[in-house]
């Protein structure tokens, strides 16, 4: 198994510099979100004053309108906050921060990781767009087309695109795997225990039986890839295929690191991107749609799609050689 090791050590060295670099354009995207809402003219004659009557939450699946008045930028900074707080969460733990993680993975290997919450958003939201690409692209090889609902106004777009990783998170990921897990896992009847396993099933659960758990999270990407065609305004039936896939994914991170890294691979594939999208459609004054395309967006998937390759090739490697090592000690003690 030393080709194994030795080729994750070389992986290791790129792979911690792509997500460096991911990280830095991450970071700049929150000011450039901020700019769009407060200073940008994207929403014509709407700005951030605008009142909505009603807020969108979904509730299994199901799309609510809460019965609030407030200003569209009100709710943008309530939620820009939490994406800052659970950012900020993610760069210093849970066991080291992202730039001793980094450093670790560059001088000794992928081996040497500690758990850092950056480290697993960025990995997985790469290989997220790394599958999403890939489905996107057999999918059109059959003349089938993702097509985004349409929109009225970029602002209030956006805005829409800005909040809902954090009501579909807990609409999906809390209630729809975290309760069952709690009901089916827990030790033992407490409140304590239960909030604090919807935040970290993984972490507050005695999970024993993997296949069940891999059997609700499936099950509930499916339903989520199927929400985006049947709720609200649908896209197109394409859709389905990518957003199950994005889900599933989403879920299993929940369970395994909590929902705060489920939320910001969420919000990566929204605000994150989308930021970028805006704001050079802001500069060119081109539609959004000719940004989708542009210089940038297209380095931007490409720094994506390889880190998202490296990523899964060092998972899968580092799966085969604990594989190995489990096998190895388990015939020894025979």
């Amino acid at each position: 198994m030393l080709h194994i090791d030795k080729t994750i050590r070389v992986l290791s060295i790129p792979y911690s510099a792509f997500i460096s670099v991911i990280f830095g354009i991450m970071v700049l995207s929150f000011p450039m979100g901020a700019y769009l809402v407060f200073n940008s003219d994207i929403g014509d004659s709407i700005n951030f004053q605008y009142p909505l009557n009603g807020f969108n939450f979904f509730i299994g699946g199901i799309g609510y309108n809460l019965p609030i008045s407030f200003q569209l930028g009100d709710a943008f900074v309530i939620g820009w906050s939490v994406y800052i707080i659970l950012f900020s969460i993610s760069f210093v733990g849970p066991l080291d921060s992202l730039t001793r993680t980094l450093a670790s993975i560059m001088s000794e290997g992928w081996q040497s990781l500690k758990e850092n919450g950056l480290v697993n958003v960025i990995t997985w939201f790469s290989i997220l767009i790394l599958f999403s690409v890939t489905i996107d692209f057999v999918q059109e090889g059959f003349g089938i087309k993702i097509e985004s609902p349409p929109s009225q106004n970029n602002l209030i777009q956006f805005f829409q695109l800005a909040t809902a990783p954090l009501t579909e998170e807990l609409g999906f990921r809390v209630l729809l795997i975290g309760i069952p897990l709690f009901l089916i896992f827990s030790y033992r009847a407490s409140w304590k225990l239960f909030f604090k396993s919807l935040w970290n099933p993984a972490g507050y659960l005695h999970i024993t039986d993997y296949k069940k758990v891999m059997a609700i999270v499936i099950t509930v990407g499916i339903f989520f890839g199927a929400a985006h065609i049947i709720s609200g305004i649908p896209w197109s039936p394409g859709k389905i295929t990518q957003a199950a896939m994005a889900g599933i994914i989403i879920g299993w991170v929940y369970v395994r690191y909590g929902l705060g890294p489920a939320i910001l691979i969420h919000w990566g594939t929204n605000y994150f991107i989308y930021s970028y999208l805006f704001f050079i459609s802001t500069l060119s004054q081109l539609p959004l749609s000719d940004e989708i395309s542009n210089p940038f967006s297209n380095t931007l998937e490409q720094l994506l799609l390889v880190t998202g390759a490296i990523a899964l090739v060092i998972k899968i490697l580092n799966h085969i050689q604990t594989r190995h090592i489990q096998m190895q000690s388990s015939s020894e003690k025979v």
